[in-house]
């Protein structure tokens, strides 16, 4: 008896902590953060007008990597690890590249989450963790046949990790994790006493 694991979901997960100075790269990372969620009332209203507890410039603020070189710095760095997640997923680009479409701040306040979603019209999003103190959020990652699933029963709790419906991922500062756009994924609730820092992004194919 043969049981073929067909149609994978990869997930990539790396991280910066080799990377050369990476403790003062994540401290100015996390003073860039802080800074935005201070200056930045456009993006405060829109996270308060739409419900996220914190702020993130997602709808506010297009230009982090020309705006602050920090960012600058961390997309290159974010690059190399989409390419090299590419080449894993065996992408044919004919020609074309994978680039940046959007960079975007996430300052989660204790008690609030993200709700379960996508990202459509990119091909890999993923984030890079900058603060994630004791009981912050994991990142929970959903079986993307789950809603195909119709009258099958649940899986038992001793199943292994790629057998579950909902897989968690708890990432510590410098974590990266980047998964195709179409997963759906959320982030349960804080439960840090103090926020929880992110930094996401979505690669498009041009």
């Amino acid at each position: 008896m043969t049981l073929r694991p067909l149609f994978v979901t990869p997930v990539y997960e790396a991280s910066l902590t080799t990377d050369r100075s990476f403790e003062n790269f994540n401290h100015e990372i996390l003073e860039a953060c802080h800074s935005l969620a201070a200056d930045d009332a456009a993006g405060r209203a829109w996270s308060k007008t739409h419900g996220y507890g914190g702020y993130t410039s997602y709808a506010s603020l297009d230009d982090l990597p020309q705006r602050m070189s920090i960012f600058a710095e961390l997309k290159t760095k974010l690059d190399r690890h989409a390419k090299a997640f590419a080449e894993q997923l065996h992408l044919d680009l004919r020609g074309g590249k994978l680039r940046l479409d959007s960079l975007w701040v996430n300052v989660l306040k204790p008690g609030a989450g993200h709700s379960g979603h996508i990202h459509p019209h990119s091909v890999i999003s993923g984030t890079v963790y900058v603060e994630t103190p004791p009981g912050a959020s994991a990142l929970k990652l959903e079986d993307p046949r789950l809603p195909l699933m119709m009258a099958a029963p649940p899986r038992r709790a001793d199943a292994p990790q790629e057998s579950q419906a909902f897989v968690y991922l708890q990432p510590a500062p410098g974590t990266v994790y980047m998964w195709e756009s179409w997963l759906r994924h959320e982030v349960p609730a804080n439960r840090a006493r103090t926020p929880r820092v992110s930094v996401s992004f979505n690669y498009g194919w041009r």
